[in-house]
């Protein structure tokens, strides 16, 4: 609830503290004596519009500050930590306006911006009055106010939960249908790349070998001279293994007589005739080689030059070839199976939308149920608040299917006609100013609980009507306090003969008018309750209705 105001410098306030508590608290005083001014202050501290005209004349910056105090489960902490704003046992909102026009809004001293700190105060206070009307007569509300009056709140939420489930089932496959897409398109491409690749069968270290070879070929003239010059260097008449056998004969017919001396180098020699055999074979087979088939480096130099075509188109390298036939073999492997995949996510979201459609037709059914229980009980409230010509309703409005949500399938409005036959419309733009401080009295009478909102403000809810109707007025009211703080600007001796806390307000005349709020004892009402009865000058007949108002005698 609100538990303190502090106000400097708006319009005709300089300074000023008030501090409110629990029950039903009213203001009275003469028209024009500021009592507007209070409600537009504690507007500024709950994030609605700033104008400098409440600046009082003369003054750099105006500043109101509003304290709270809220249970730790009020939806007001659950916004602060959902902004990473620390929750404290008060809740202070202060705002400051300057003279060029710019605001600054606070949160437990923290700076934020207004937004916030008008989210905030929709939690907090609600205020009606003939000027603004808010809270109730805003349709965004009205689902979650029937909702709560119906007992309709763990259905929501399970209706909710559902929606979830569906929205992320249809999610998971609107992408799985989205990635399918996207390789469908290039389903044909992948398919030719794949038997280009299968067909020319990429080997690990290909290109390196070709080249090699492709190399050899290239030079298949001067690699002849070589390798027959080198031949008939080893070989042959004079040749190098000529010469290394006259060596190792030369040396058998001595080694008998040398011991073991001799043994190393007929070693060496052996193997020296050893390799030179073999380098005689190689000699041999590259010859061969060369020579096996004239059309070779053609062959050779096409597999390579396709090789590299296929890396080239590809971006890759050679070497990466048969590695991206793998990748692309299991692409299409993939695609063959997503359809099954695809499948399966369908029957899934046709299930969590089944789920949905399920626990929101039971949410309608309750909501339709409640609707009737609703209209009937305001309806009820309406002839004792002279609002008997009057009919309200709660319509039902059914939404196509793309309009569905977490919070279900329909749209709930409430309407009133004020006149017999009338059409229904919505409630602040059918009830004139007075009907609707009325209307939205029977509506927080019936629905008291089922808004987080502790703090109800009225200003002159008992505009125009007096009596028997102004005594309903204030047995609603008083009421209403039972559960909720009430602070209620009123011109209705009935009604503030029902105050808990009464402030008189009334301005100071002088060479700078001000408006001083002051809080009255029981003789101060006594004297404030006649002077309402009575006018201007207060009688000894006044003083005495006066006593029996607030004995509730009258």
């Amino acid at each position: 609830m609100l538990i303190g105001l502090a106000i400097r410098d708006v319009v005709l306030i300089d300074r000023l503290d008030l501090s409110f508590a629990p029950g039903l608290s009213v203001l009275t005083g003469e028209t024009g004596a500021g009592k507007s001014i209070l409600l537009d202050s504690l507007g500024l501290a709950l994030g609605e519009r700033a104008d400098t005209g409440l600046l009082r004349p003369g003054a750099e910056q105006a500043s109101v500050t509003a304290e709270f105090d809220l249970p730790a489960s009020h939806p007001a902490n659950a916004l602060l930590s959902e902004q990473g704003l620390a929750v404290e046992p008060a809740l202070i909102l202060r705002r400051q306006l300057g003279r060029d026009g710019r605001s600054r809004a606070f949160v437990n001293d923290e700076p934020v911006s207004v937004g916030l700190l008008k989210r905030l105060g929709e939690t907090l206070v609600e205020i009606a009055s003939q000027a603004s009307q808010s809270g109730l007569m805003d349709s965004a509300t009205h689902r979650d106010l029937l909702d709560s009056f119906g007992g309709l709140r763990a259905a929501a939420r399970e209706v909710a939960a559902h929606w979830q489930e569906w929205q992320g089932a249809k999610a998971a496959r609107e992408a799985a249908e989205a990635r399918l897409a996207a390789a469908r398109r290039d389903e044909d491409y992948l398919r030719h790349a794949v038997k280009e690749l299968d067909a020319l069968a990429p080997e690990a270290g290909e290109e390196t070998k070709l080249a090699n070879e492709r190399s050899l070929l290239m030079n298949r003239e001067k690699l002849g001279e070589a390798l027959s010059g080198a031949l008939a260097a080893i070989s042959g008449d004079g040749s190098a293994d000529e010469r290394l056998a006259q060596a190792q004969r030369r040396l058998d017919r001595i080694a008998d007589k040398a011991g073991e001396a001799l043994q190393p180098v007929t070693a060496a020699l052996d193997r020296a005739a050893s390799e030179l055999a073999e380098a005689v074979h190689a000699l041999h087979s590259v010859a061969a080689a060369l020579d096996a088939d004239p059309n070779r480096l053609e062959k050779v130099e096409e597999r390579l030059f396709a090789l590299r075509e296929q890396a080239r188109k590809h971006n890759r390298t050679v070497e990466a070839l048969p590695a991206l036939l793998i990748e692309m073999q299991a692409q299409l492997e993939a695609l063959d199976d997503q359809s099954g995949g695809l499948a399966e996510l369908g029957r899934r979201e046709a299930d969590a939308a089944a789920t949905y459609r399920k626990s929101a037709d039971a949410l309608s059914k309750g909501r339709a149920e409640a609707t009737r229980k609703l209209d009937r009980r305001i309806n009820a409230e309406l002839t004792p608040l002279k609002l008997d010509k009057a009919s309200f309703r709660t319509r039902l409005e059914a939404l196509p299917e793309p309009q569905w949500g977490s919070h279900g399938t329909e749209r709930v409005h409430f309407e009133i006609a004020t006149m017999p036959g009338a059409e229904p419309g919505p409630l602040g733009k059918v009830a004139s100013g007075g009907e609707l401080s009325r209307l939205m009295l029977a509506l927080r009478v019936v629905l008291a609980g089922s808004d987080p909102v502790s703090t109800l403000i009225f200003d002159e809810v008992d505009a125009g009507v007096g009596g028997a109707t102004a005594a309903a007025v204030g047995a609603r009211l008083k009421r209403l306090s039972d559960d909720l703080q009430v602070i209620v600007v009123t011109h209705s001796p009935q009604v503030a003969a029902l105050g808990v806390n009464h402030w008189r307000v009334r301005k100071s005349l002088g060479k700078s008018p001000r408006t001083e709020v002051e809080p009255l004892d029981a003789a101060g009402r006594r004297e404030e309750i006649a002077r309402m009865l009575s006018g201007a000058k207060v009688t000894d007949e006044a003083r005495a209705a006066a006593d029996r108002l607030m004995a509730g005698t009258a």
